[in-house]
């Protein structure tokens, strides 16, 4: 690890963007937290908590940083932690992410933000009464074909919208939700919406608007599970466009794909692959051949860029740094709750 410079005060450590992380929750997610602090410039890791004491210490050892079995002993006995990434199950975001806040620490939250809007409006007041900075960790916004759409869209290059669609046509076996009692149930996991889903109906929100209607159909088809493993939605955004969301866990036996698709009066694209990260088609009649040519190009070239969990740290840095709210908010985190919520509301 990178040696922490030293300081005179604490005003001139966070003006020079070295702010300090600590990770509450060591399982797998923990890993591209743990990269994107090493490698994101002007952050630097604090300590590490997780009630599984032999997976915390043998994680902090490696990289030699405090272990810890709960966060509020760890945030008591480290006072210099700037911001804490919220890594654990989904049913626990809220009462750490408060907690957090109410110490002071700015917040890096896993997806989903919470497992109900209010518990993520709870975490809303929190961050706003304790006038710390708060992120979602929507990875996904920032894969190369989804900023070359994001920017067509921007400059209304398919024009009139009628319909999108985003599938999640995934394989989570049975061992999966069997490998941990909390996998799988409503209270601190979730089903396909809100685990894998998530992301992509974050995405519809942020590149098309707000949703004024749902009608939805969802179910526990195969897997042996407490949520839905299966997820079929229509969607009226509120500028008329038509939207369809397909989810599934379900697959046999593998990742089949992840895509999103826009079609409007002047073209169309398809995004997609196992993970929603090549250009499949690209077709606009307002858009030269030789700018699609180069987009479909560089993404070619690299379809995943710079990991997202690095840039939501990066990004968290620099508001903390300037002051400014970071790209992705909490609002923005509670509204794809929201809609994963009125889906599954509206589909039992």
């Amino acid at each position: 690890m990178r040696k922490r410079p030293e300081f005179e005060s604490e005003r001139e450590r966070v003006q020079a963007g070295e702010i300090r992380f600590a990770i509450v929750g060591c399982g797998h997610i923990a890993g591209k937290h743990l990269e994107a602090i090493q490698q994101a410039e002007g952050a630097a890791l604090a300590a590490l908590c997780d009630p599984n004491l032999t997976r915390v210490s043998a994680l902090a050892e490696s990289w030699n940083v405090p272990a810890y079995a709960g966060m509020a002993e760890m945030l008591d006995r480290e006072p210099d932690i700037d911001a804490v990434c919220i890594c654990t199950p989904s049913g626990l975001h809220a009462e750490l992410a408060i907690a957090a806040a109410r110490a002071g620490k700015h917040l890096v939250i896993e997806k989903p933000l919470a497992l109900c809007a209010e518990e993520a409006e709870s975490i809303g007041e929190a961050a706003a009464a304790a006038g710390v900075k708060a992120t979602v960790v929507h990875p996904n916004r920032y894969r190369p074909a989804i900023r070359h759409l994001k920017e067509a869209l921007d400059r209304k290059m398919f024009g009139k919208l009628s319909h999108v669609n985003a599938t999640v046509r995934w394989n989570r076996s049975q061992a999966y939700y069997d490998q941990a009692a909390w996998r799988g149930t409503v209270a601190m996991d979730g089903g396909v919406l809100m685990n894998q889903g998530i992301h992509s109906l974050d995405l519809l929100l942020w590149l098309f608007g707000p949703v004024a209607e749902v009608r939805s159909w969802v179910d526990t088809r195969i897997r042996n599970m407490e949520a839905e493993d299966t997820a079929i939605a229509a969607l009226k955004f509120a500028n008329g466009t038509l939207g369809v969301v397909e989810a599934c866990t379900t697959v046999y036996e593998h990742n089949l794909e992840e895509s999103l698709a826009v079609f409007g009066e002047n073209g169309y694209v398809l995004i997609g692959g196992r993970t929603a990260n090549w250009i499949k088609a690209w077709n606009c009649v307002k858009m030269p051949d030789e700018e699609i040519g180069r987009i479909m190009a560089e993404v070619e070239a690299d379809p995943y860029g710079v990991p997202g969990h690095e840039r939501i740290i990066a990004d968290m840095v620099e508001a903390i740094r300037t002051g400014r709210e970071p790209a992705v908010t909490l609002e923005e985190g509670a509204r794809a709750v929201r809609l994963a919520w009125d889906i599954v509301r509206n589909g039992r």
